[in-house]
């Protein structure tokens, strides 16, 4: 076993790459997620496990850099218009949660038998969920952009905020209990440094950074662009930090205000390598810090620590989600996600370690509570994932929903993706009765924020087309995305109701091929029309006149339907001549390279070597 040590050598730096590269893809490749994976490989090779470190804190220090700019990237993505609008979701759903998780929690440690500055402490520490593992999770799952995902990132910015006014509580309770070692700054002081760091940040974004931006990008290389990108991540952390601030607070507000920069891409480029390897070297550095000695000499109390906590927080936010009138699904699904403490609590414990309101047993105790909270999170929410029964198809039990019942409308449109969005409306345009549905329940409530009725109903089912009025239309739009379940629905429409007609999107030429056979009155493949004004337009551009321009897309047109004619009969492979291709067709060459050119023998010959630009000679 290496020796171990507090600071880090090349062989270190190497076995933490070595550790996350092979516990993350083993993580991922059963379902359980990268950061659970990352928690176990760092406490494998912790002072925990076989050892390799001695201090991990030194490493999270480092670490959290990526958290940092980690909500430097997210600020990047949320103009200030945006975050404007998620105001009503920071200062009241995330003040709401904070509030009373904060409240329950602080009961539930004084019900343990703690005083009420301990458990208060203690509870508010537990309440500021981990930015780092919700982010991840929520980025690995794809819902960063989603409602879902907005009003989380609204959440962990409320959260973010209150580590400074409790931080501040936590001295005023050593100077009251009689603990401080030293006079706390005055309020007005601490106040003044945060609104100072704040105005320096918010000048420097708004009017600094985009001309000096400018002048680097004209005499600088690109790695002086990518340490400038750094510096303003690591300046803006510094300024807040040095406010008493939140360090991803300020990386955060400096995303916002670079956000409609024209090097915002630029600097996300830029620092997004940084951030995905601080960031697995944060969690990395997360498990190392669980101290098992800790967790095996007071085991009733860490684990009733955390199973107190976790249920009693998840309970909390899924009452408040409720409240807020969040769905049954997403609400469950928060509770479970926010359900852990985070790396503020850290902070705070320690601060609060510092000032004498927790004694050494109990900061330790506290900080195991948290991490094993933050190890259980990817479990649970995974396991709450399976158990919970998928998203609700049955309208019954969904807002803006009805089923396909007695609908007797001239067209029927089955399926309403952005295909039959954009082919509904010349029909709507001419007042055409129009009957719709759809099998989506997310997609038919979204439908009708937009003005469109649209009824549940899976149109591969032949009760379905009877409710839907599939023998009362005069012609039935199939507007599926799968050609499988387009193939099945022409299939019951040919033989329960022969006399409508069937209008249907292709997805490529062999489905095109299929429903020709099957009869339909007319099918489209979904891109093909699309794709020839696109043509057209290009050669527009590169400067061809408008008629030559229709005349080229017409004999494309011409040549694609000859091709059609001929695959029905011959197969798929059929007419490849009629396609063009950009492969052009070398001249053949001698093997043999002749000693001298050829020469012409009488006039004649040499005047028609003339005439085809060749170059001749004239014997005798």
């Amino acid at each position: 076993m290496a020796e171990p040590t507090a600071g880090l050598e090349l062989g270190h730096i190497a076995a933490l790459l070595a550790a996350g590269v092979v516990a993350v893809p083993i993580f991922r490749r059963f379902q359980l997620g990268s950061v659970l994976g990352y928690l176990a490989a760092g406490l494998a090779i912790g002072p925990f496990g076989i050892g390799l470190f001695r201090e991990p804190e030194v490493i999270l220090h480092v670490a959290e850099f990526g958290v940092v700019i980690f909500l430097f990237i997210i600020g990047l993505e949320m103009r200030p218009s945006r975050l404007w609008s998620l105001r009503k979701d920071i200062f009241g759903l995330g003040a709401a949660q904070v509030a009373l998780a904060g409240l329950l929690l602080t009961l539930t440690g004084m019900a343990g038998g703690l005083s009420i500055p301990v458990a208060f402490v203690l509870a508010m520490g537990f309440v500021l969920s981990s930015t780092a593992v919700i982010m991840q999770m929520l980025d690995e799952r794809g819902e960063l952009a989603a409602p879902q995902g907005q009003r989380a990132v609204s959440i962990l910015l409320l959260e973010d905020l209150a580590i400074v006014p409790l931080l501040a509580v936590v001295a005023i309770m050593a100077s009251v209990m009689g603990l401080a070692g030293e006079a706390a700054p005055p309020l007005w002081r601490t106040l003044g440094l945060a609104i100072g760091a704040v105005a320096i940040v918010f000048f420097a974004g708004k009017y600094l950074i985009n001309p000096v931006f400018r002048v680097l990008a004209r005499y600088g290389g690109r790695e002086v662009m990518t340490a400038a990108a750094l510096l303003v991540v690591v300046g803006a952390a510094w300024l807040m930090d040095m406010g008493g601030l939140s360090m991803a607070m300020g990386a955060f507000l400096a995303g916002v205000l670079l956000s409609e920069s024209t090097f915002r891409h630029q600097l996300e480029a830029d620092v997004e390598p940084f951030r995905a390897i601080l960031l697995g070297l944060f969690f990395l550095s997360v498990g190392m810090s669980l101290d098992v000695a800790v967790v095996l000499a007071d085991w009733r109390i860490v684990v009733g620590g955390v199973v107190a906590f976790m249920a009693v927080k998840a309970v909390a936010i899924y009452g408040v989600a409720r409240l807020f009138r969040a769905g049954e699904r997403e609400a469950v699904e928060r509770a479970v996600l926010f359900a852990q403490g985070g790396e503020f609590a850290f902070v705070l414990y320690a601060a609060a370690l510092t000032a004498g309101v927790f004694d050494a047993r109990i900061s330790a105790a506290a900080t195991a509570i948290v991490i094993l909270s933050m190890v259980l999170t990817p479990l649970t929410s995974l396991l709450v994932g399976r158990l919970m029964p998928p998203p609700n198809l049955d309208p019954e039990g969904a807002d803006g929903v009805d089923k396909a019942k007695n609908l007797r409308e001239r067209v029927l449109i089955i399926g309403f993706g952005r295909f039959a969005q954009v082919v509904s409306q010349p029909l709507l345009a001419r007042d055409v009765d129009v009957s719709i549905i759809d099998h989506d329940v997310e997609m038919i409530q979204a439908a009708g924020n937009f003005g469109f009725k649209v009824y549940y109903g899976d149109g591969a089912r032949l009760d379905v087309l009877r409710a839907s009025g599939a023998a009362n239309a005069e012609t039935i739009l199939v507007c599926v995305d799968k050609p499988e379940i387009a193939d099945r629905i022409v299939e019951l429409v040919k033989a329960e109701f022969p006399l409508t007609k069937l209008f249907v999107r292709a997805y490529d030429r062999g489905h095109a091929i299929r429903l020709v056979q099957a009869g339909v009155e007319y099918q489209l493949r979904e891109t093909f029309e699309s794709a020839l004004v696109f043509g057209h337009q290009v050669l527009i551009d590169l400067g061809f006149t408008h008629e030559q321009a229709r005349e080229t897309i017409e004999d494309v047109r011409r040549r694609d339907e000859e091709r059609l004619s001929l695959q029905m009969v011959e197969g798929i492979m059929a007419g490849r001549s009629l396609m063009r291709g950009n492969i052009r067709t070398t001249k053949p060459e001698p093997y043999i390279k002749p000693r001298r050119e050829g020469r012409a023998l009488n006039e004649e010959a040499a005047e028609a070597l003339e005439d085809d630009g060749a170059p001749q000679k004239t014997g005798a």
